[in-house]
């Protein structure tokens, strides 16, 4: 029996643009709302990413970051 849906956890999210465009697209193309999107990207990371590109990614990203806050 599948586990049911309780999202008993709310966090106040904040996206950059980029992000949510893409969040809300995945959510429209899969035919589900932006938390049942979350959800599922959450509950399933490690099957969704290439652990061998995630490292990689993350360091770009946080050699960046402080660029993209200015």
């Amino acid at each position: 029996m599948p586990k049911r849906l309780r999202l008993t956890r709310r966090i106040p999210v904040a996206l950059t643009e980029d992000a949510w465009r893409k969040l809300k697209g995945f959510a429209a193309e899969a035919e589900i709302t932006t938390d049942e999107a979350l959800v599922f990207l959450f509950e399933n990371f490690g099957s969704v990413t290439r652990e061998d590109n995630l490292g990689h990614r993350l360091r770009l990203f946080k050699a960046e970051l402080e660029a993209r806050k200015a």
